[in-house]
């Protein structure tokens, strides 16, 4: 047998190719969790301190209203001067501050190696409260998320792990922000699965899962305990009421592709003004704070407006207005660059629709169609259906709404992923020069074994052809591979020889009269065996720089066939054309068959 490369491993091949690190990681997830929930507390207690200085002039941690009336037009000025001090901190702290907060946190783990700085981990939650605290009609919820992702990124880098498992704390701390704020740790992994982790792994899952739990359990302590929105009304589900889900979920995804629109119309209008971005915040507060004048209850994060909604008190007027102005400053805002979240504003922007469809609805509980609303909106902008569903049944506490929710939230995805390329997250990170694929699915050569990939039979060259003759070989007019097996009188293996090395061998005559089998000693030879998969030869392959890979049966060391990357090319399209070939119901009889 040759000389065995460091890249081949005794074949394990099983379901997962999870190891016992996942351990660690599932024990670093128990701090990250804890630490995202503090996080979580000192952020709502901060907006409650800034909303109580702005509409108040109160130093105070109390949950006050920013107010209970129409407010003056001195008020105008608030939401300016907080959207002001964010574009500052943006401009000589960090810009990463800007956004929503999801947004970034995908563009960290899929471009940044999951590295968040020390100063986000900071300047995110400080410029967000700020920013919702003097009006912005933002959530607290993607500021959070991007807070605890930085705290499993900083602890993830504090103690060297690598790219993979930094990527699952930092998604652990997401995970365990959304559970502090909402009370819902299911629907937090389910979002990590669908938004953040790009893989469905152990590795990445227990973690995750493990952090939301620990989250879960320690916001009964730091925070109230309990569903945030807490609803008890139910429905039939009659073929009626299924069809008129399927109505609220078209309806909403149609206005998810509304908002995406909005939004990105306005900021692209900001790119176009003769102004440094640093000030595009101050005129994005401008916005919130006429806003405010019209309807004052489209200011701030709005939590009472969702319980209003849910309640079913409000009239269609209302609401109405409520959707209007909030949607307007919400995508101007949005669109100049300043700091706050889209979860809370999505499920205000759905339940005001369903809220508006009730009349033409099936009777039903006061309230239920907002919530379906609400669900739709936020499964279909965010393109998380499985997500939505749960968040809106642990949000409310209210099992007998998922069929109804989830019938919804499917025909809100399913229209804007027929209707818009991107989400409004993604298109954030498009529009910075990235593409981000939603689609997971199992790699093909994970389903391929190296046998059925593999070449046969195997061009070799003997080991007792000279270097001379090698060289020879290799410059001869005729076609010839990059590389070839070397092997000895029994058809084992000892080497492999290329080009390359045929090249090198031209410029030092002294080797000329070796055999191959002298010039080869020693080195090792990159092999494969027939039934590992063609995913191990490929990223053997990709690894060593080698362009073609002998097979070698694992007992005699002789060789039985060689995987070049035309034959990993050719099992790809093959699997391509599989998968646009359309089979035909019923199949036409041959010509001439009686």
């Amino acid at each position: 047998m040759p000389p065995v490369s460091s890249s081949v491993r005794a074949l394990r091949l099983g379901d997962f190719t999870t190891d016992k690190r996942v351990v660690l990681l599932m024990a670093l997830a128990v701090p990250t969790g804890l630490a995202s929930v503090a996080a979580a507390w000192a952020l709502l207690r901060l907006i409650a301190l800034c909303t109580n200085l702005a509409y108040h002039g109160l130093f105070s941690f109390a949950d006050l209203p920013i107010t209970s009336g129409r407010l003056g037009p001195a008020s105008v000025a608030i939401p300016v001067i907080g959207c002001l001090i964010i574009g500052l901190m943006a401009r000589y702290g960090s810009e990463k501050i800007r956004g929503h907060g999801i947004p970034e946190a995908m563009e960290a783990i899929l471009i940044g190696k999951s590295r968040i700085a020390p100063k986000v981990a900071v300047l995110k939650p400080v410029s967000s409260a700020i920013s919702i605290g003097t009006g912005g009609p933002f959530g607290a919820e993607g500021p959070i998320i991007m807070t605890g992702g930085a705290i499993g990124s900083l602890l993830a880098q504090t103690i060297h792990l690598n790219d993979g498992e930094r990527k699952t704390l930092l998604v652990a701390g997401a995970a365990a922000g959304m559970t502090a704020i909402f009370a819902t740790p299911l629907a937090a992994v389910l979002l990590a699965v669908e938004l953040l982790l790009f893989e469905w792994k152990p590795r990445s899952f227990l973690p995750v899962a493990t952090a939301a739990l620990v989250a879960a359990v320690a916001r009964a302590f730091a925070l109230d305990d309990g569903p945030v929105f807490s609803y008890a009304g139910v429905m039939a589900f009659t073929p009626w009421h299924l069809v008129a889900c399927a109505a609220v979920g078209v309806l909403a995804g149609l206005g998810s592709g509304v908002l995406t629109a909005l939004v990105y119309a306005a900021e692209d209008l900001f790119e176009k003004l003769p102004l440094h971005w640093m000030w595009w915040p101050a005129l994005g507060g401008l916005a919130i704070g006429i806003g405010g004048l019209i309807d004052p209850a489209a200011l701030g994060v709005g939590y009472d407006n969702i319980r209003h909604l849910l309640a079913g008190d409000l009239a269609l007027q209302a609401v109405l207005l409520l959707l209007v102005v909030k949607v307007a400053i919400w995508s101007i805002a949005l669109g100049s660059g300043t700091s706050g979240g889209v979860l809370a504003p999505l499920l205000i922007f759905g339940g005001a629709l369903g809220a508006l469809a009730t009349p033409l609805l099936p009777q039903a509980a006061p309230g239920f169609w907002a919530l379906v609303g609400m669900a739709a909106m936020m499964g279909g902008t965010m393109r998380a259906p499985l997500t939505a569903t749960l968040f809106a049944v642990e949000l409310t506490g209210n099992l007998g709404a998922l069929l109804p929710v989830l019938a919804a939230c499917v025909f809100a995805y399913g229209v804007t992923v027929l209707l818009l390329r991107r989400s409004i997250l993604t298109e954030k990170i498009a529009r910075r020069g990235h593409h981000i694929s939603r689609e997971y699915r199992v790699d093909p050569f994970d389903l391929l074994r190296a046998s059925q990939v593999m070449t046969t039979p195997v061009q070799t060259l003997p080991d007792s052809l000279t270097v001379a003759q090698a060289i020879a070989h290799f410059t001869t007019a005729q076609p010839v591979h990059t590389s070839y097996p070397v092997v000895d009188e029994a058809g084992v293996a000892v080497g492999e020889v290329t080009r390359a090395d045929s090249l090198a061998w031209a410029l030092e005559p002294a080797l000329h009269e070796q055999t191959l089998a002298q010039a080869l000693q020693g080195r090792e030879l990159v092999h494969g065996f027939p039934e590992e998969l063609a995913s191990q030869i490929a990223d053997r392959m990709a690894l060593s720089g080698a362009g073609r890979v002998p097979i070698l049966d694992r007992d005699s060391g002789r060789v039985l066939g060689i995987v070049g990357r035309k034959d990993l090319f050719r099992s790809r399209a093959r699997r391509l054309r599989e998968e646009a070939e359309r089979a035909s119901f019923l199949r036409r009889a041959p010509s001439g068959a009686g």
